[in-house]
């Protein structure tokens, strides 16, 4: 550069510098996002038996898959179904987000999303998930668990907690009418669901939206039964609510009538239930 006197000077410019530092950025945000995608996959894990007959190409022959999605449904298949020898823990699924911190390496008992398969009849698939699945990890989980599963004859039964401040309805509903079901269901469904369908503008989210469109797609016949209760946290009137969505599974799937005090103690402990609402 020149001054008004003709003399020359050096100027030095940072422009080439910020440049390389910006593409020095954009290369490790770069590095941190992809990172934090794969932190975020959803991570499949079956037993050794299960494992090597996915391997070999086969598919599980299930007719009956229930998911339990929500702490009063999933407790509800602890209290009423599998306290019973008859089923074995046969997988898990492990999610990392912003409210789960699922480990990779962690055995099916510590982890909030777990598979049993009965003894008897090995085509009857239970999930439990009682961790939060991220919106973008949701149809992740979908696609992984049902490319697992032979699409054949299979029917989908899902247990979804609700919160009955999220039930919309032009009627007053009193205290005393909670908690109750609301079902939604796949065109390939064929049988009389339980319960009355869900009105508009009611709709389903999460995981079991999730689950009920990839039926749809897929033409898997799929139900959805919605529990909407008042109380915060788990409660054996919540858990019983959801006894006759399995009624219509018959032999596959036998309901414990009568479980004893000590297993719905503890399943049911005060201390799960924390709410602010009253100081």
């Amino acid at each position: 550069m020149a001054t008004f006197f003709g003399e020359v000077l050096s100027v030095y410019s940072r422009a080439v510098e910020e440049d390389e530092e910006e593409l020095e950025e954009n290369e490790e945000d770069a590095q941190i996002r992809k990172e934090l995608e794969e932190k975020r996959d959803v991570h499949l894990h079956w037993s050794p038996e299960v494992s090597e007959s996915l391997k070999s190409g086969n598919k599980l022959q299930c007719s009956d898959f229930i998911l339990a999605v929500g702490h009063n449904a999933a407790r509800f298949l602890s209290v009423y179904v599998l306290t019973s020898s008859n089923w074995d823990a046969v997988g898990h699924v492990s999610v990392w987000n912003e409210r789960s911190r699922g480990v990779t390496g962690q055995s099916s008992e510590e982890s909030a999303c777990v598979f049993y398969r009965r003894k008897e009849n090995p085509s009857v698939l239970i999930c439990q998930l009682t961790c939060y699945v991220a919106e973008d990890q949701q149809f992740q989980w979908t696609e992984k668990v049902f490319d697992c599963l032979q699409h054949r004859e299979l029917n989908v039964t899902v247990l979804s907690d609700s919160s009955m401040a999220d039930y919309k309805t032009a009627d007053y509903l009193c205290s005393s009418s909670a908690p109750f079901l609301r079902s939604l269901h796949t065109s390939a469904f064929s049988g009389q669901p339980v319960c009355p369908s869900l009105e508009q503008p009611n709709i389903v989210t999460g995981l079991p939206a999730a689950v009920l469109s990839h039926c749809q797609v897929h033409r898997i016949a799929a139900v959805v039964y919605q529990c909407y209760s008042d109380v915060i946290g788990p409660d054996s009137v919540s858990m019983e609510t959801y006894k006759p969505a399995l009624t219509r599974h018959g032999k596959s799937i036998q309901l414990d009538p009568s479980p004893s005090t000590d297993i719905l103690r503890k399943f049911v402990r005060p201390t799960d239930i924390q709410s602010n609402l009253y100081i």
